[in-house]
């Protein structure tokens, strides 16, 4: 949980002031080992997250469907280690359309009824 920038300054202000770090523990509900950590820091701004390393390089995804537009999505998980759903999505991401097969269509005789 991110505490806010208001509540940091006080409980900071408060042990500046003379307050102990045990004290400001109990009176601002908040842990000794957070309390520590805010005064062993330069600034007091939460850090933002990093978020989840992706497993799927979208820019070597990009080069692949150059190099091989006739790959399935089943050949394309496996070469990059990833599930079929996972190459659905970045295609979905990146707005690429797979290419339709027109040639079979165009094999087929009509059907007359």
């Amino acid at each position: 949980m991110a505490y806010s920038l208001d509540l940091r300054k006080r409980v900071i202000e408060y042990i500046e002031n003379g307050g102990s770090i045990t004290e400001a523990a109990a009176l601002f509900q908040v842990g000794r080992a957070t309390i520590y950590r805010w005064l062993n820091r330069q600034d007091l701004k939460p850090t933002p997250g990093k978020g989840r390393q992706r497993k799927l390089d979208y820019e070597a995804l990009e080069t692949d469907v150059s190099e091989n537009p006739s790959d399935r999505l089943i050949d394309r998980a496996k070469k990059f280690g990833v599930r079929p759903s996972t190459i659905h999505y970045a295609f979905k991401v990146l707005n690429i359309r797979r290419k339709k097969r027109t040639s079979l269509s165009r094999k087929r005789p009509r059907r007359t009824h």
